[in-house]
């Protein structure tokens, strides 16, 4: 997400990091390279020229202090802009007193709505909230059967009748409101390009719903014309936030760094990944950080909590202690992991790990599934007891896991290496909703 800013946005910082003494000239150069690469990442030029002339105006005649270089005083200004540009604050739901709290969701087709309903309707419920969903598209045949089946798999019930538009809209209102769910969600109609109808039906939709909050869904791979769609939506509608979906396949990301300045609204939520936890709360400093490569990891640790079963957590937190950390215990460790999301992801939220991508490492996480399968594969004397996994041993897990023995011999390389951390870490413990991040990365 956002890899091509990072990229450069990382070479431009490590450049004037290095510099002892902020002249004129280099400070030309680095807003030179600053504006190539918001440019190159497809940031709205009147965007980009309002941003280097207000890092410029901020850093002429700048007083260095005591605790800062020069070079890192430069790369704070760019830093407190890239916050400014993305909105400052972090924009919350609207919640009302007398349930349902009503969510429109308003976008062009193929944004991506019915699946963000369905992820904000997870969102809500891990939050302990009992939304309803409800499709009043009634142009695309299969929006309803798509929202069902997301529903079912979230367990969130999905509203339905045979009648139009805004009565289907107003009769979910009031079914919401009879059996105490406390928020609806509306998936509304998308066309291809926005037009007359489309328009005359949400305002209609919004005139007799009144939804508390009206978010629009732009798909982050079309750049700025997510941006200007979204201002002509605002125009007519007049949008609360604005949702960027598909940001897992943009590695420009102009349409975040432009899209706020442009309509004067704020950017909800971010979603990247077709997985139901694929959906990240926007927060401007923390996504300003992520573009700097000076990491996340304020949203690492509340995704790790949102993810990690507490119980199974103080279990492997437990066996750290008293050194008992068994194959059983590296089991249920990866499958925490992966309940988190793409890795790629997660390292993107610690500092100096993009890195990584400037090196072109990959993270392969087909391994995890290999580990997996090659524990599974043994009895549970040897999970247990993985010392007594001899050569023998060693080719029958191999064969009852379909792997080689190489692979056998590299995941008890791994799982005998985070023993041997364990162990000289001794006494010194990691909160427990970090105990599934001791895997020696």
């Amino acid at each position: 997400m956002l890899e091509h800013l990072q990229n450069s946005f990382g070479s431009i910082i490590k450049t004037l990091r290095g510099e002892g003494k902020i002249t004129d000239s280099n400070i030309q150069l680095a807003l030179r390279d600053v504006r190539r690469a918001l440019l190159e990442a497809d940031v709205n030029y009147k965007v980009v020229k309002s941003f280097i002339e207000n890092v410029q105006a901020k850093s002429v005649g700048v007083t260095v202090t005591k605790s800062l270089t020069p070079g890192q005083l430069i790369v704070k200004i760019i830093h407190d802009e890239l916050v400014l540009l993305l909105g400052e604050k972090h924009f919350q739901l609207k919640t009302t007193s007398i349930p349902p709290t009503i969510v429109m969701l308003t976008g062009l087709q193929g944004s991506g709505k019915t699946t963000f309903a369905a992820k904000l309707a997870h969102h809500l419920q891990k939050q302990n909230h009992s939304p309803i969903l409800v499709s009043v598209d009634v142009y695309r045949p299969a929006a309803l059967t798509q929202l069902e089946i997301l529903g079912k798999q979230i367990g969130v019930p999905v509203f339905s009748s045979n009648e139009k538009v805004v009565k289907k809209a107003s009769d979910a209102v009031a079914f919401a409101r009879q059996n105490h769910y406390d928020t609806l969600i509306i998936d509304t109609a998308g066309r291809l390009h926005i037009d007359d109808e489309l328009m005359n039906e949400l305002q209609e939709l919004n005139k007799v719903v009144k939804p508390h909050d009206i978010l629009f869904i732009a798909d982050g791979m079309t750049g700025q014309d997510a941006v200007n769609t979204a201002s002509t939506f605002n125009e007519k509608l007049g949008v609360d936030g604005i949702v960027l979906t598909k940001m897992d396949s943009d590695t420009r990301g102009g349409a975040a760094l432009s899209i706020v300045k442009v309509t004067g609204k704020p950017i909800v939520f971010i979603s990247a990944g077709e997985k139901m936890d694929s959906l990240e709360v926007f927060y401007p400093d923390r996504m300003a950080n992520r573009i700097l490569g000076m990491g996340d990891v304020i949203s690492l640790v509340e995704k790790v909590q949102e993810s990690v079963d507490a119980e199974t957590s103080a279990k492997l937190e437990e066996s750290f202690r008293k050194n008992r950390f068994t194959l059983e215990d590296y089991l249920l460790q990866l499958k925490q992991i992966r309940k988190m999301g793409p890795i790629e992801n997660l390292f993107e939220m610690i500092p100096g790990m993009n890195k990584l991508k400037s090196k072109n490492i990959k993270i392969d996480t087909k391994e995890f599934t290999r580990a997996e399968v090659i524990i599974q594969s043994m009895t549970r004397q040897e999970r247990s007891n993985p010392s007594i996994i001899n050569g023998s041993r060693r080719k029958r897990i191999a064969l009852g896991s379909g792997t080689k023995t190489t692979d056998v011999n590299q995941l008890l390389n791994q799982y005998w290496q985070i023993v041997k951390i364990s162990k000289q870490m001794g006494k010194m413990r990691l909160p427990k909703n970090l105990s599934a991040f001791r895997m020696g990365y």
